[in-house]
């Protein structure tokens, strides 16, 4: 259900519906970023606006590389190993948080089909 109003100041209606039920448009996946598999792309954003942008997002299995913005994200479903260049792998799976630094350089293996719920924030000279 969705009301107009302000929360915090922000013009940003509140908002309820079910993640695992959300209808999620295609996404263009660059094909050089594609490593193996042929791994798909959806999203809706629920949100953008103030340096933030908060969506709902998943992939399909296969390998995928990426260069990362400054994220925080909840998986709700799927899972997926996220390796760093210069740094750790992460196994993630429901119920996990992640944070994702800004200009980090990934390598995704998404083992089954993984949805999560995003919150990017944005400096201002991205805008």
């Amino acid at each position: 259900m969705v009301h107009s109003g302000k929360i915090g100041g922000m013009d940003l209606p509140p908002l309820s519906l079910s993640v695992a039920d959300a209808v999620l448009a295609p996404d263009a996946l660059d094909p050089a970023t594609i490593v193996s598999g042929e791994p798909r792309t959806a999203s809706v954003v629920l949100h953008e606006g103030a340096g933030i942008e908060r969506g709902i997002w998943e992939i399909t299995p296969g390998v995928v590389t990426d260069v990362e913005v400054d994220e925080l994200f909840v998986v709700l479903s799927g899972r997926a190993t996220i390796e760093f260049q210069d740094g750790p792998a992460l196994e993630v799976g429901p119920g996990d948080v992640v944070v994702l630094p800004e200009g980090a350089v990934t390598r995704w293996t998404v083992h089954e089909t993984l949805r999560k719920v995003y919150q990017i924030s944005y400096s201002p000279e991205d805008q």
